[in-house]
């Protein structure tokens, strides 16, 4: 059988998995999978771990023995997180030694709940940073107006940076000037910039799921046949972007000092539309030095009949160029359409993040389970 996640990688595709609990650790699930599935790399979020936690009797001992402490929800939480992401950072180490730090990465988020406060979103980082103590994570900021200029001082700070919720080549645009920015500080400062790394997720599925839902009320001929264009065409004028960013002079100087790309990675590639091929979004967007995360059905999908036919990105810049023509002239507000995208991933990402603190609350206070503990401060 053709080892089609082989060929991907081949194709300069960095295959990450997007997912992470406790139990796929002990387990060496995700062990097997770095070493059959070509896996390279880890990425979490609030919603991931939320589901990790409640879903599972794995955390049940360090939660008794945080509660016999004291200590509350919020900080639970940010306990749990970071032995699970730590324990990750352990099992991916050789895959970061072998691939002289670019790949080897596992992800932790910082409190959604900040996504619109840019100093307590830098000392989260820091914290973060400092509990997990590996070099081969990366602490996952919003790419929000306040997340951008924390995403250049923590560069800066030399703390390697996952900009996460990026929908627009607007935004994208900024985002890639906020690492530019953080490096030169990290280079001006004495920092050794060539293990100072990061990536920008861009994320895909979620522009077609907001944007078919819009051709549908529109609901002519024409707006049905853009139907599953829009993300696709979407990210492949942001690796465009990327193209034109770092084939800069002043890219030159720092990848001349041994600055690292800023890596596009295509994040909720998992297909939401039964009606679409449950690869499109791994096998449509193959270039160079690009990251795809993906969920394990996802990738199971890739390995058992994904089609890898080399660069599907760079041949097909014009046309999608005009599929966000042809979107505009069917009367889809392109602005409007990420911006409401950016707002609902935060919301998300917040309501996941109260949602397993409420639950973590409950547990905590079950009588039984635990000694009494003093309130939060």
């Amino acid at each position: 059988m053709a080892d089609r996640l082989a060929a991907l990688s081949a194709a300069g595709v960095s295959v990450w998995l997007d997912d992470l609990s406790r139990l796929r650790l002990a387990s060496g699930t995700l062990r097997d999978l770095v070493r059959d599935r070509h896996v390279t790399g880890v990425t979490s979020n609030p919603t991931i771990f939320a589901k990790a936690i409640t879903d599972s009797h794995s955390y049940d001992q360090q939660l008794v023995d945080l509660t016999r402490r004291g200590v509350g929800a919020g900080e639970t939480l940010r306990m749990l997180t970071t032995v699970d992401v730590r324990w990750a950072c352990d099992v991916l180490a050789p895959v970061y030694e072998a691939s002289n730090g670019i790949d080897g990465r596992v992800s932790i988020e910082v409190d959604p709940r900040l996504a619109t406060e840019t100093d307590t979103t830098v000392a989260e980082a820091r914290q973060l940073w400092w509990l997990v103590d590996r070099p081969n994570l990366f602490i996952k900021i919003p790419a929000t107006k306040a997340g951008l200029p924390a995403i250049a001082q923590c560069i800066a700070e030399g703390i390697s940076i996952n900009v996460t919720l990026i929908f627009s080549l607007e935004r994208y645009g900024e985002v890639m000037e906020a690492f530019l920015d953080g490096l030169e500080r990290a280079r001006a400062a004495g920092r050794d910039i060539s293990r100072l790394t990061s990536v920008a997720s861009f994320f895909v599925s979620r522009v077609d799921t907001e944007i078919d839902a819009r051709l549908d009320k529109i609901g002519t001929e024409e707006a049905k046949a853009l139907k599953g264009k829009a993300a696709i065409a979407n990210a492949r004028l942001a690796y465009q972007l990327y193209e034109q960013v770092f084939g800069t002079e002043r890219w030159a100087a720092l990848g001349g000092a041994g600055g690292q790309l800023q890596r596009p990675l295509w994040a909720s590639t998992g297909v939401k539309d039964p009606t679409y091929d449950d690869t499109m979004y791994v096998v449509d967007l193959v270039a160079p030095g690009v990251v795809n995360t993906m969920p394990e059905a996802t990738l199971n999908a890739v390995a058992d009949h994904g089609v890898i036919t080399g660069d599907t990105i760079r041949p097909y810049y014009a046309r999608a160029k005009r599929v966000l023509d042809d979107l505009a002239a069917v009367g889809i507000d392109y602005h409007d359409v990420v911006q409401v995208l950016e707002d609902e991933g935060v919301d998300k990402f917040e309501a996941s993040w109260a949602d397993v603190t409420d639950r973590l609350t409950d547990r905590l206070a079950q009588p039984g389970a635990s000694h009494p503990r003093r309130k939060e401060p």
